[in-house]
């Protein structure tokens, strides 16, 4: 080899970096030489081409001198070169493999066959024919044959045996083969013990003319080596000199046309494998270099130029297929340290090697090379996944594709016996590996954060750099955790994540303690942005040890938000000046008009949301680890939050008070409350859902060993209703002053309607109080919200019952001026309960309104519906009346409706009170049917007076002719009073008792009842009107022209006057 210090041929500016290995590259005369080999290979071709194979030798030139980067006259002078050096000897390396099928030529039937093969020179000639039916030795001298050996009793024999056959001129060199069964002199006694049939003795016959010791001719094959390719594998058929036994089997056969003695410097002084491996070495980096799609994605496929010239080479020097392989190895693991390729071709090598591999094979020097070669491939390839993040990057096509395949080859290397062999001790891979990843992981977090290095040393640009670096290790981990993981599991049983995330962290937190510790409490404003996205970065590197196997050692960013305490101040007033600002600039651009077709708020709400999901967020994202402190944190975003909502409700309201000033319309003022009141409910609403929003709950089971649960309450949730609560009195003083401007104009029109004409239908009287109340409530349900419209509602419903009663209380109330108020409370109460969409009934059904519903509807009514509506009342004080303190008086009372007559039977009275100065009372019983309109000719009855006598006994019976549709009527009943007769002065009130015919026993029957004694007896207590003022008899009485209405109340007070009733 020529000396080490030439320059390697193609070297390019550059190139001649101490870290490129130039190993691949020959000296100009190493390489001078070789090309005189694969010049003098092609030159001296044997062999007809494969194929696949380029036949033209011209074109073989061409390649080799492209591929060795020969100019023209370099070519020329070594081609000349090459001619004028000594033809080799052309050898034929014949392999006697085994035959099937021959003729069994002895009395047995097998015979004992043995070949006899040489190299006839002379085979081209005019009796080329003859020649081929010719036996060996008859033509070709007897040191030239070559025999195999006899093997004895068979039909199909194994020699296996090679011989190397040298020749000249292949254009007229012949491959002959002779086979022959075996004789050896034997006795006819000894054949004719082997006699197994017919057959056999026609043999011993045949044997007995031929002469003694005559072998027995089987086949012969006759090939001429111009017909040859370099390398034959196959069976050939025996051919007969006669036409006898055409059939005479097969025999299995190998060729190598190979050299000997060739003249060239490599062949002389080197191994032959070394001179193919230099050779190969050349080729496959030329081939590499010629690949369009670039080195890496080069998989070994060699052209057809290459292919052909190497295996020449390989023929003419008779490498084994081991030795070619080992070539191949030597040759490919090389390049790939210094040319990377795809380096699952590197898979065959091995695999050939591990199937061929047989130590004894191999020299000493050999084993040495390939040791060399497997510790240096081991060590390059470590060296690359050291360096995986910058060989294999994910940005170039086909990088995991790569480091798969390197690690199979490294895995599948390592398991070679071949390996543990030559390389002793056995290098563990893993650890190996293991050690590269930690160590190349350590170099990249290095180079990062050197080329991130800020040009100006300030704490803000510190930090800014840092958030990078941060996000180019995270960005490295997910892709470990996602991509590389997989690849190192499933070959070296590696979790390259675990050693890459340990690595990084420990770094990580090294270098931002370093630079932290300049921080203060004074930082600034940008410093203190920048350190936020560092803080949230460092928390999502330290969430990724969830990915982590078991492990219980702590981390060393365990504690990192410790290193941010100062900056937390500053984060909470940056997050709580951004929401007040931008709350304050959506109510100045706020027109106070509905954001969308769908939506009764305006823009400003929406604006305010965003700032309090912004303030959420911030939350959530320093999700601070110490229970104490988080709820510290919480208290001051609450705190702030509450603040901006309060802040909000008083600039909204300025807004609508100074748009109205600028416009100076009454309806439009009024649009604007009703967003303004919609504004503040959304943001009430907005207020609630902060508890789940900031998950107060999780936030209360972690501080439950720190903060007590009334603490908790008492800080969070009192400050949060106190701001409801405050945000609920706004929305009632907007309601109130929306509720003020529509309250003048229902009590104008309520007078209108209560100083309207009397003449006027009730029905018609009403119109315009409704016209104004659909159109002004249909204008607030549109833009208000539900519950603020029902809220506006509620007040509105109060001030109009309240308009209402006033307007009933203003004079004397004529029936037509009470059915007026009556219809329109009527029709308010639907107009406000809308059908089930307004205010409820139960709302609506206050006591004022029951109070005033009831006083309307007697005012409206007629003198004679009073009086019925009168007894009624009478009828139902006297049900709900147990106490016989007046005593009682018992009747029988039945309707016959065949006869139209009321038969009462008046039995007795019991317990009266005394009236007479004796201590007793005389009394009487006077019947009467009420009211009097309803029976105008049926007089009172009268039973017998009874002296003396406090439980007296009647036992008369008093008949009415009355027809059935009056005993229905409303307040028709049998009034008895029990009178004390006095002869001198007016008689004196023992009691009075109501009995309703609406109940008569009877009544209802469609056939008389036929035994009155069937009929039940009827007790009812005696009772005295009260002394108060009936609403009803004061109606009555302020009805002066009436005089139905007079009389009546005329009696009633006769009888109030004599009532024993107190106050």
């Amino acid at each position: 080899m020529a000396a080490a210090h030439e320059t390697p041929v193609g070297t390019l500016p550059g190139d001649e970096s101490p870290e490129m290995d130039l190993s691949h590259r020959f000296t100009k005369t190493e390489l001078t030489l070789l090309y005189e080999e694969v010049l003098y290979t092609i030159l001296h071709r044997l062999g007809k081409p494969e194929h696949h194979h380029i036949a033209d030798s011209q074109e073989l030139y061409a390649y080799v001198q492209k591929a060795f980067g020969m100019d023209a006259e370099e070519h020329r002078v070594i081609m000349q070169q090459v001619k004028e050096l000594e033809s080799p000897i052309f050898c034929l390396k014949a392999t006697v493999k085994e035959a099937k099928g021959i003729l069994g030529k002895d009395v047995s039937g097998f015979s004992d066959p043995y070949c006899l093969l040489g190299i006839d020179t002379k085979s081209q000639g005019p009796a080329h024919k003859k020649r081929m039916k010719a036996v060996v030795k008859d033509l070709i001298p007897e040191d030239q044959i070559h025999r195999t050996q006899v093997i004895s009793q068979t039909l199909s024999p194994v020699w296996d045996e090679t011989f190397i056959l040298e020749f000249e001129d292949v254009e007229t060199a012949s491959f002959h083969l002779d086979m022959w069964d075996s004789d050896v002199v034997e006795s006819v006694r000894h054949k004719l013990g082997e006699l197994t049939d017919l057959h056999g003795l026609k043999r011993i016959f045949k044997d007995a003319r031929k002469d003694k010791g005559q072998d027995d001719f089987l086949g012969n094959v006759v090939l001429r080596l111009k017909d040859l390719h370099c390398w034959v594998d196959c069976w050939y058929q025996l051919e007969p000199r006669t036409e006898t036994y055409p059939n005479r089997g097969q025999c299995h056969l190998q060729f190598l046309l190979t050299h000997k003695k060739r003249a060239t410097t490599s062949s002389r002084t080197q191994p032959s494998y070394t001179v193919h491996r230099h050779l190969l070495q050349q080729m496959v980096s030329y081939e590499i270099l010629q690949h369009q799609a670039g080195s890496i994605s080069w998989d070994g496929e060699l052209s057809r130029h290459a292919s052909t010239v190497l295996y020449l080479h390989a023929t003419q020097k008779d490498l084994s297929d081991f030795h070619q392989v080992m070539a191949q190895w030597l040759a490919y693991s090389k390049l790939y340290q210094s040319l990377e390729f795809n380096s699952s071709c590197l898979l065959h090598q091995i695999t050939s090697i591990e199937y061929q591999w047989a130590q004894e094979r191999l020299r000493p020097e050999q084993k040495a090379e390939l040791a060399e070669s497997f510790q240096s491939l081991l060590a390059y390839g470590v060296s690359l996944i050291r360096r995986y993040r910058i060989i294999f990057p994910l940005s170039v096509p086909r990088s995991m594709e790569r480091l798969q395949s390197l690690l199979r080859v490294l895995v599948q290397m390592c398991k070679m016996k071949a390996f543990h062999e030559l390389c002793t001790p056995s290098p563990d891979l893993t650890q190996m590996v293991s050690t590269a990843l930690k160590s190349g992981t350590t170099e990249w977090f290095h180079m990062k954060k050197q080329h991130l290095k800020p040009m100006v040393k300030s704490m803000e640009e510190n930090g800014r750099a840092l958030s990078r670096l941060l996000l180019e290790v995270i960005a490295d981990l997910q892709q470990c955790q996602k991509i590389w993981n997989k690849f190192f599991i499933s070959t070296l049983k590696l979790n390259v994540f675990f050693i890459a995330y340990l690595e990084l962290e420990s770094l990580v937190s090294e270098h931002v303690q370093e630079q932290l510790h300049q921080v203060d409490s004074s930082m600034s404003k940008p410093t203190a942005e920048s350190l936020f996205q560092l803080y949230m970065n460092l928390q999502e590197l330290y969430r990724m040890k969830n990915f982590l196997p078991n492990r219980d050692k702590p981390l060393a960013l365990s504690n990192f938000h410790q290193w941010f305490k100062e900056a937390v101040p500053k984060w909470l007033q940056k997050a709580y000046t951004i929401a007040l600002e931008r709350a304050q600039r959506a109510v100045q651009m706020d027109q106070l008009t509905p954001f969308g077709e769908h939506n009764k708020h305006s823009t400003s709400t929406v604006d305010l949301s965003t700032c309090y999901a912004q303030i959420v967020k911030t939350w959530q994202q320093l999700n601070w680890p110490d229970p104490e402190e988080a709820f510290m944190i919480m208290v001051k975003l609450v705190e702030d939050m509450c603040k901006i909502a309060l802040m909000y409700c008083r600039l909204i309201k300025e807004r609508a008070e100074a748009l109205a000033l600028s416009e100076q319309k009454e309806a439009e003022a009024a649009n604007r409350l009703c967003i303004v009141v919609n504004n503040i409910k959304q943001l009430r609403l907005l207020i609630l859902k902060l508890p789940s929003q900031l998950d107060w709950a999780q936030l209360e089971q972690r501080t439950g060993d720190v903060i007590a649960q009334q603490q908790f309450q008492h800080t969070l949730h009192c400050q949060l209703d106190s701001t409801i609560s405050c945000l609920d009195h706004e929305i009632q003083d907007v309601v109130q002053a929306l509720a003020t401007k529509l309250e003048k104009g229902i009590a104008r029109h309520i007078q209108e309607l209560s100083s309207s004409n009397d003449t006027q239908e009730p029905e018609d009287s009403i119109i315009p109080l409704m016209k104004f109340l659909e159109s002004e409530l249909q204008y607030l349900n549109e833009h208000l919200v539900q519950e603020n419209f029902k809220s506006l509602l509620t007040l509105l419903w109060h001030h109009t019952l309240a308009v209402l009663s006033a307007a009933t209380g203003q004079q004397v109330p004529s029936i037509q001026h009470c059915k007026k108020l009556h219809c329109a409370l009527k029709s308010l109460e639907l107009c406000f309960h809308a059908e089930g969409c307004g205010l409820p009934l139960e709302t609506l059904h206050t006591s004022t309104f029951l109070s005033l519903e009831t006083h309307l509807a007697l005012c409206s009514a007629t003198s004679r519906k009073l009086i019925q509506k009168y007894f009624s009342n009478r009828i139902q004080q006297q049900r709900d009346t147990s106490s016989e303190k007046y005593g009682a008086v018992t009747i029988k009372a039945l309707y016959r409706p065949s006869e139209q007559k009321l038969r009462v039977e008046v039995l007795n009275a019991a317990n009266l009170i005394p009236l007479d100065s004796n201590g007793s009372s005389d009394p009487f019983v006077q019947l009467t049917l009420e009211p009097r309109h309803e029976f105008p000719e049926v007089v009172a009855r009268n039973t017998q007076c009874k002296r003396n006598e406090l439980h007296p006994l009647f036992d008369e019976a008093f008949d009415f002719l009355i027809p059935p549709e009056k005993c229905r009527q409303e307040g028709a009943c049998l009034l008895l009073t029990v009178f004390d007769y006095d002869t001198l002065g007016a008689n004196d009130l023992e009691g009075e008792a109501f009995f309703p015919l609406c109940h008569l026993p009877g009544l209802d029957a469609k056939e008389d009842q036929a035994d009155t004694g069937r009929v039940p007896q009827t007790r009812l207590p005696l009772t005295h009107p009260k002394p108060t003022a009936d609403e009803i008899l004061q109606l009555l009485e302020s009805r002066k022209g009436d005089k139905e209405a007079q009389a009546f109340v005329k009696l009633r007070k006769q009888r109030a006057k004599q009532s024993k009733e107190t106050q």
